[in-house]
């Protein structure tokens, strides 16, 4: 009777918190889909228009490219993250004797904001004036336009990402690597097993739930990828880094078509649920 009497005791100490954070992820979703279902008039007054915005973004062109912009990048930077992040965990699991400080350096830039990462790289990137395109000329090769060429700009974002984000994965499959059993190793070691073999056949199929799991956790980032973009690029040049996310940002708050906005932000965030349910499953199928 104690018992249950502390338990209702907490439950009640627990429910105006559980309410407000309720509350605070509910409203903003249920307004955006109310929103789209209207569309702005001339005076900024909300009309209701069923499912016309909807509709519109099959015949809407934009709206296309910023799928295929999306997806793009999104595959892309997904990509170099988990081969480079599994090599960089891979580099730290086995340099032991590595110094603290050394460690850090490698980890640091997804501790860095968004903003200084973006503003930094425009410098870096500079056609003009930048290292990179110094580095590029020093060694024979043609100068870059990168972050305003429409061919170059959406690799240049996903190098970019990739910097930032790698060690945010190496530490994700470092812990992985930590939790290996030690006894498939010892097997292998006594079976004289080569490197890349204990690599391939043990390491990397071990790891697929960690993988999968680091995939889970950046595709949540990657697929509704707004702040680098808005900084360097805002969508350009000529669309070509134009994402659904900046796409639906510029048509709600530079335009003030509200309504077309809101449907387009609940198109994504139907795209980004599908992707963590599809890769949840894949998680639990892989998991040993």
């Amino acid at each position: 009777m104690q018992n249950a009497t502390s338990r209702r005791q907490l439950g009640a100490l627990a429910a105006p918190s559980l309410i407000f954070t309720v509350g605070m992820i509910a409203f903003p979703i249920l307004y955006t889909i109310w929103v789209s279902f209207h569309a702005s008039s001339a005076t900024g007054q909300l009309r209701f228009n069923g499912l016309g915005s909807y509709a519109r973004m099959i015949g809407d062109d934009r709206f296309w490219a910023g799928i295929w912009v999306t997806f793009y990048l999104y595959f892309l930077s997904l990509s170099l993250q988990l081969f480079f992040g599994t090599w960089l965990a891979l580099l730290l699991f086995n340099a032991k004797r590595l110094p603290g400080v050394v460690r850090s350096l490698f980890i640091s830039p997804f501790m860095m904001p968004p903003v200084v990462a973006g503003m930094m790289w425009i410098v870096i990137l500079d056609p003009s004036l930048g290292v990179a395109n110094y580095l590029l000329t020093s060694v024979g090769l043609p100068p870059s336009t990168w972050l305003a060429s429409p061919r170059w700009v959406v690799p240049t974002l996903a190098l970019i990402d990739t910097w930032q984000w790698t060690p945010y994965v190496a530490l994700i499959v470092l812990g992985g690597l930590q939790s290996l059993p030690p006894g498939v190793y010892e097997a292998a070691e006594i079976d004289g097993a080569p490197r890349w073999k204990k690599l391939t056949r043990i390491t990397l199929p071990l790891l697929l739930p960690t993988l999968v799991t680091a995939m889970v956790l950046r595709s949540v980032d990657l697929l509704r990828f707004f702040d680098l973009i808005y900084i360097t690029t805002q969508g350009g040049p000529a669309d070509a880094s134009l994402t659904l996310n900046i796409y639906g940002i510029r048509t709600g708050f530079e335009f003030f078509q509200l309504g077309y906005a809101g449907a387009l932000m609940i198109t994504l965030s139907a795209i980004v649920l599908g992707a963590v349910i599809a890769l949840n499953r894949l998680r639990a199928a892989v998991a040993w």
